[in-house]
């Protein structure tokens, strides 16, 4: 891929937003749980449940000890040009198609379970699908540089 391309431009423009992104949210919910909750990053067991908490702090530190590094290094390795950075970039969005699918997946499901009052879900269709779009159109980007 030319690095002068506006398809480069696109993967790591949107790629860094998302990596601020989770580390001001994720990872910090990771390290710091009760204060992103304090903060409204993350929604406590008022909101989802103790199950939900422990499922979005799954996630949190999933987010922590390998997504947020490697789309990092992704995007570090596409910008300089290597063979090791398209790898883990295009694992990087495997991963952020699968993620926002099974958030979705889980919002829609537990919508009506005792305990969980997530009212505006139209916030994550309107977050997650446009992040599932670029992931899946970066795929393609990347398999058509091979």
């Amino acid at each position: 891929m030319s690095r002068r391309s506006i398809d480069f431009w696109i993967l790591q423009v949107v790629g860094w937003l998302l990596v601020v992104w989770f580390a001001v949210t994720q990872c910090f919910a990771a390290l710091f749980w009760d204060q992103a909750v304090a903060w409204e990053l993350q929604d406590g067991p008022e909101r989802v449940t103790e199950v939900g908490v422990a499922f979005w702090y799954g996630f949190a530190f999933g987010d922590l000890v390998f997504y947020t590094p490697l789309l990092a290094a992704g995007l570090i390795g596409v910008w300089i040009g290597t063979g090791w950075g398209r790898i883990a970039l295009a694992a990087a969005l495997g991963i952020t198609v699968y993620w926002p699918i099974v958030a979705l997946a889980a919002v829609i499901v537990a919508r009506d379970a005792p305990g969980w009052h997530l009212d505006e879900i139209g916030i994550y269709w309107a977050i997650l699908i446009p992040i599932i779009v670029w992931a899946v159109w970066g795929l393609w980007r990347l398999a058509r540089t091979v």
